[in-house]
């Protein structure tokens, strides 16, 4: 008997780019480890795939970006968005309905994975989102147009400092976490140095080892804009090359090939 779960994972670590001046920077999660969604689904039997969807529960918040973004994923497959049971549950309460068996499939973030797979062990499994036919970005660091505009050397520091600082953590790993530790006594660095090891997992991908780490791909920009027009809604039609910017990255700063377990 198995169960599966969803997943997608996000994570920042930021420095300041410069001494002497204040940047408010927000962060979208709290304390903890980054990119890329993931499929956890249980059930009983042997899991055969995303095809095995149709028929079964998947249990999320009604607001989830995920849930949203299910039709393409179902159209990408080949299945029917409206074969599946959506099941409001909250955040916080997917664990449990996996194990209670109120639902087949849930999402989650990738980060927390080893998490659910402690909990489940050899009863769960999962499907990467960019796998079975999509692939959006997870996160971005985003900036004020005026204030860029304003303080566009600061903002570059800060990007500089930003990619390294990532770069770095790779690297070392341990000090890092701890830095994360010091900052948010209430984790636990064994708990949060897993987090930042699948967090590895989600930057590494072709375009941040050869390109650059932190590089945003015309092609995936593009794929990403056309999905929220298509399933979300863009009320102005806009080129999306004009929201984003290469430009303050370091292509010298590569990510090194790491392997999921």
């Amino acid at each position: 008997m198995r169960r599966f779960l969803i997943a997608a994972a996000a994570t920042a670590i930021a420095a300041p780019a410069a001494a002497q001046q204040r940047i408010d920077f927000i962060l979208n999660w709290v304390p903890g480890g980054d990119h890329a969604p993931y499929y956890y689904a249980k059930k009983l039997g042997w899991y055969k795939g995303i095809k095995d969807f149709p028929g079964k529960k998947i249990g999320n918040p009604a607001a989830d970006g995920a849930r949203t973004m299910w039709p393409a994923l179902a159209k990408a497959n080949g299945i029917d968005p409206k074969s599946v049971t959506w099941v409001n549950i909250d955040a916080n309460a997917k664990l449990a309905a996996l194990k209670a068996r109120t639902i087949d499939v849930t999402t989650s973030f990738y980060n927390i994975h080893h998490i659910f797979k402690r909990e489940l062990g050899n009863d769960m499994g999962f499907l990467a989102w960019r796998d079975i036919g999509l692939n959006p970005y997870g996160n971005s660091v985003i900036v004020n147009a005026d204030y860029l505009n304003k303080n566009r050397a600061l903002v570059e520091k800060f990007a500089s400092v930003t990619q390294r600082a990532f770069a770095e953590c790779v690297k070392q790993p341990r000090p890092c976490v701890q830095a994360l530790i010091d900052a948010n006594g209430a984790l636990s660095f064994d708990n949060e140095l897993v987090n930042w090891q699948l967090v590895e997992v989600l930057m590494s991908d072709k375009i941040s080892q050869t390109v650059a780490l932190g590089w945003h791909d015309d092609k995936r920009m593009q794929a990403d804009y056309a999905l929220v027009r298509d399933y979300i809604g863009i009320d102005k039609p806009f080129d999306v090359k004009n929201t984003y910017t290469n430009a303050f990255l370091d292509k010298s700063i590569k990510m090194k090939a790491v392997k999921a377990d």
